[in-house]
């Protein structure tokens, strides 16, 4: 590269300052050789001329070694001379070094910004005669502060728009900002936030917990708590989530951020389910879950001292005659008028519950069986009032089956089935009256015994078989998955209630052959109709509690899919919330099956009497809604609610809904406003036979909505 053009060598062998600009041109090349050097010669107004420019400045700026010489406007865009005109006139009226920044076009085409410091030198009559220009490429640094600029925006924009209120504390808790979402949630202005303490805005009972997060987040740590309280401007308090962030800059920490999210509708939510699952829907009798509950703890807690009590299983005679003659409604008053008279009894320490249809119980705490007895003529004497119904007089009357603890059983499950013998005795025996549990009940029930028998061998003979109902996408009107239902028919018994035969082999633990024979026949039954052309469905399989907990389930499962080759997203399993009472083992199983591929649903949803958390815990996929729950949601505001709360709550969690019995079009039309995703029930389909359901749906795409 030459130092000096042959231009400007012999412009400076005239010129008397050649000496002192020769040592300005050295010492800028030499300090800053990476910066862009340029040379300048006034020749009038608006007048320079290219004297040099170094090699850097020849690189980036686009500027030939052949415009060296030439004037300013005749290397440059009019644009672009005339910006720089401008600031070399400022130069020279100022006669001071001035700097500017603008941007340009390097050589090889990318757009580059400069900051340029233009120094005016003059001769001896102190006339301006040169303006050396040094530019320094500052492209990098533009570009980081628009990258800072962008990250400081998204970060605002992150904190401005978020859902969840925000607020900036400095490290004694004042308020140093917060974001509109904080505003909405809490009723405050900024002016009534902004440089308050937060501490005083939780209630005394959460303080002590939200300073210990503060104090722990102040020295670096970020964390949360699930469940405190917030005063509103209003008074009131809401349910908060707290998350707090430490607010780290230059490796200091100078805040934090508190995160609140409002979760007083979850509360809510979860204090309704908790309701429902607990209460009869008709009565607002506590159900059979909650009975289980109390059952097991009071059995729990009397297990170190000998304390009985007894269990009442109550059963209204000929209420299916009354029901079905003066219709469901005056059926669901009488049910009601029961329960309340029930519940009004003095004089003893018991619990009501209503199990479902006409049953009722009660558990009678701290009582000898002589006392018991005495109870259950205190429960007829209430039906000795005739019932009214539509202006008419009606008498019903109970027939009980009672059961002792500890005399007739250690466990729940043991005295409800006892009192349902005594039950089922008092019915075979005219109904009307009571009866204890007894040892001698089980020698009279020989067709249990004899079903037994029959069912044992029902595989062998062929006599089980599966029909399947569709369940129906409610807004395409499509059939989207079948659901197997298990059927027996013995040529001496005739065709068997599921109802009578499940149970029997839940009991016997048949129910795990039987179980493996369904899931085999389903798969065989998929890879039939593949092989037919059929539309390619999902079926769901029923999982029975005891055939849950096997500890080889998964396994055989998978085998079976492995065997007939069919993907593993065509079967769901459906399991009772009862199923899933053990959490650490059902969860362990739970996790098994989705590991193969399966959808997981609950059957029954509302009606069982596990813990509400295991939705949480649990991968499930699907929630259906018991047919109990539907029945009534076009009459009952109670019904219609849990219904809707259970839809949205679902959807919260990101579960598939499946509504269970529905009969009307009605009943599908609150539940396609609901924004229930599918239903089932004879509306649509009766559970069909495989040759049936070919027919009727599966050769054709048939909307039944």
């Amino acid at each position: 590269m030459k130092i000096l053009s042959s231009y400007l060598k012999n412009e400076l062998d005239n010129a008397k300052s050649s000496e002192r600009i020769e040592n300005i041109i050295f010492e800028i090349i030499f300090r800053h050789v990476n910066d862009m050097l340029f040379i300048m010669k006034v020749e009038g107004d608006n007048q320079f001329r290219y004297l040099f420019a170094n090699a850097v400045a020849l690189e980036k700026a686009a500027i030939q070694e052949e415009s060296i010489g030439k004037m300013i406007h005749e290397v440059l865009s009019p644009e672009k001379s005339q910006e720089l005109i401008h600031y070399y006139n400022k130069s020279l009226t100022s006669k001071y070094a001035i700097s500017f920044k603008d941007s340009g076009i390097s050589a090889d085409g990318r757009t580059y910004f400069g900051e340029s410091i233009l120094t005016p030198v003059d001769d001896e009559d102190g006339k301006v005669k040169y303006v050396v220009s040094v530019t320094r490429d500052i492209t990098k640094t533009v570009q980081e502060n628009k990258y800072l600029l962008e990250s400081q925006e998204r970060y605002r924009s992150i904190i401005d728009h978020n859902m969840d209120s925000i607020f900036s504390l400095d490290h004694k808790g004042k308020i140093l900002s917060s974001n509109y979402s904080a505003f909405l949630t809490t009723g405050y202005t900024e002016k009534e936030l902004i440089k308050q303490q937060i501490f005083h805005y939780f209630p005394e009972s959460d303080r002590k917990c939200f300073k210990r997060l503060f104090n722990k987040s102040i020295k670096g740590e970020a964390l949360e708590s699930q469940d405190l309280h917030f005063t509103l401007k209003k008074g009131s308090f809401i349910h908060v989530h707290i998350r707090t962030v430490p607010i780290i800059i230059s490796s200091e920490i100078k805040g934090i951020y508190v995160i609140m999210k409002n979760i007083s509708p979850q509360i809510d939510n979860m204090e309704t389910i908790h309701y429902m699952a607990h209460h009869d829907q008709l009565t607002g009798l506590l159900n059979r879950a909650a009975l289980l509950r109390d059952l097991n703890q009071v059995i729990s807690e009397d297990k170190n001292r000998v304390v009985e009590l007894a269990l009442y299983n109550i059963d209204l005679d000929r209420f299916k005659l009354l029901n079905d003659s003066l219709g469901h409604k005056n059926g669901d008053l009488l049910l009601k008028d029961v329960a309340m008279r029930l519940s009004r009894i003095t004089g003893f320490e018991y619990k009501l519950y209503r199990q479902g249809g006409d049953e009722f119980t009660v558990l009678l705490h701290h009582i000898n069986k002589q006392d018991a007895e005495q109870f259950a003529g205190v429960l007829f004497n209430q039906f000795k009032v005739p019932f009214n119904l539509g202006s008419q007089d009606y008498f019903i009357s109970p027939s009980i089956g009672i059961s002792m603890y500890p005399n007739d059983g250690l466990d729940s499950e043991t005295l409800i089935q006892k009192a349902d013998a005594a039950l089922h005795k008092v019915k075979e025996r005219g109904k009307a009256h009571f009866q204890f549990y007894s040892k001698e009940i089980l020698l009279h029930q020989p067709n249990i015994v004899v079903m037994e028998s029959y069912l044992r061998r029902s595989i062998e003979k062929n006599e089980l078989s599966l029909y399947y109902q569709p369940q129906i996408n409610l807004q395409t009107g499509r059939i989207e998955s079948l659901e197997a239902l298990l059927r027996w028919h013995n040529p001496t018994l005739g065709y068997v209630s599921p109802a009578e035969f499940i149970p029997l082999a839940e009991d016997t633990a048949l129910i795990v052959p039987i179980g493996e024979w369904v899931f085999e026949e389903v798969c065989r039954q998929i890879v039939q109709w593949d092989a037919k052309g059929l539309q390619k469905i999902k079926v769901a399989v029923n999982l029975s509690p005891k055939q849950f907990l096997q500890p080889e389930l998964a396994d055989k499962i998978n085998a079976l899919i492995h065997k007939y080759g069919i993907p593993p997203c065509r079967l769901e399993i459906e399991i009772t919330e009862g199923a899933m009472q053990n959490t650490t083992e059902s969860l362990a199983i739970v996790r098994k099956l989705k590991d193969i591929g399966l959808s997981i649903s609950v059957d029954d949803f509302g009606t069982g009497y596990s813990s509400l958390s295991y939705l949480k815990q649990f991968p499930l996929d699907t929630l259906k809604i018991d047919q109990s729950f539907v029945r009534e949601i076009l009459s009952d505001k109670k019904d219609a609610a849990i219904t809707t709360t259970i839809i949205h709550l679902a959807q919260s969690l990101g579960l598939e809904v499946i509504a269970e019995g529905v009969e009307l079009e009605e009943q599908a039309g609150f539940l396609k406003a609901a924004n229930c995703q599918k239903v089932q029930g004879f509306l649509y389909s009766k559970p069909l036979p495989p040759w049936e359901i070919e027919q009727a749906f599966l050769y054709k795409e048939k909307s039944l909505v």
